[in-house]
């Protein structure tokens, strides 16, 4: 593809780039269906006008939008080249890690090494980071023994946490996965429940299940069990254990209290990694129990080999109405709790 930004008629404060997209690569591929993935990029670069004629992508407008429109179909045609079609949402967060790299925010990732890092092929589907935080996220699980994955719901904290215990297995650095939840109502109320101790606590490891039947064949997950390659079980289930060899998710971790991560943590074993899992504003523990997942920071910080990943809700990877929503219950919590302080003094 080829650039050449110029001032049109000299005007100060714009730029004119042109782009030659290779024939190699259909412009539906580029444009969307519909142009639909021109109309997000003209969203997004309002001060910006963008023509397009044949193969030919052309730009004029602010000098700062057009040098981003610039680098943004560089990192469309890098995915591209790797057989990796573009979406709207590709599109719109490519857009958003360059913008944040413009206004200075650490990190030298570009939108292409985020956006074609795999981690899992599964079923016919990919499974990869689709944010810069998820990206440093899995590169940290590569790099330590234990982390921390904290943020809201949807960020594919869980999620891409379970596709790296699978790609252990299967690459052989692990022998076994083991996944845990602490069961908040494992108390008085869960014995009213009918069945079995485990059709009780199913409801609360469900989740997992769920993520398993997205990564590995739905046929062989009994099997995996039944051996003791896959465990899933409430974290009660951990003490008085260690875990070797094995690669250890605990999820939900906010509803754990501070005794209870401190004997999870000790679990740990020789060639194992652990990571964790949790959202802090989510914490379903009886009123007045601490959460083991917020002390833990505190106690833990600066100790080697364990790192603390957080992700907020411009990583939420659901519908994007959920990182919206995410967003307007922490400015109203947010608003609550200066509304509260103000009527307590």
């Amino acid at each position: 593809m080829t650039q050449t930004p110029t001032a049109p008629n000299g005007t100060p404060g714009e730029a004119r780039a042109h782009f030659a997209v290779p024939a190699k690569h259909p412009m539906v591929t580029v444009l969307g269906s519909g142009d639909s993935l021109l109309r997000v990029i003209e969203r997004a670069f309002p001060r910006a006008d963008i023509h397009v004629r044949g193969n030919q992508v052309s730009a004029v407008g602010d000098a700062a939008e057009v040098a981003l429109i610039q680098r943004l179909f560089d990192e469309m045609m890098l995915v591209l080249r790797t057989g990796q079609p573009m979406t709207e949402d590709a599109v719109e967060r490519s857009i958003a890690m360059l913008k944040a790299s413009e206004d200075g925010a650490d990190g030298a990732e570009t939108p292409a090494e985020v956006l074609t890092q795999n981690i899992l092929s599964s079923r016919g589907r990919t499974i990869r980071p689709k944010t810069l935080n998820q990206k440093r996220y899995v590169d940290a699980i590569d790099k330590h023994t234990i982390v921390f994955g904290i943020g809201p719901a949807g960020t594919g904290k869980t999620y891409l946490a379970m596709a790296k215990a699978v790609q252990a297995l299967q690459s052989k650095q692990v022998t076994r996965i083991i996944l845990t939840r602490p069961a908040v109502e494992a108390g008085e109320r869960l014995g009213f429940l009918p069945g079995t101790l485990y059709e009780k606590i199913d409801p609360y490891l469900r989740p997992l299940y769920d993520a398993l039947h997205d990564m590995l064949d739905p046929d062989s997950i009994p099997k995996l069990m039944a051996s003791g390659t896959i465990e899933v079980a409430p974290l009660a289930y951990m003490r008085g254990r260690t875990l070797n060899d094995a690669f250890i998710i605990l999820d939900e971790a906010q509803n754990t209290n501070p005794e209870q991560m401190k004997m999870f943590l000790t679990r740990l074993g020789f060639d194992s990694k652990i990571v964790i899992t949790g959202d802090i504003t989510q914490v379903d523990l009886p009123g007045g129990t601490k959460s083991g997942l917020r002390q833990v920071r505190d106690i833990l910080d600066g100790v080697p080999d364990v790192h603390f990943s957080t992700l907020t809700s411009q990583d939420v990877v659901r519908h994007r109405l959920v990182g919206r929503i995410v967003d307007a219950y922490e400015k109203y919590d947010s608003a609550n709790e200066q509304r509260t302080g103000r009527n307590g003094k």
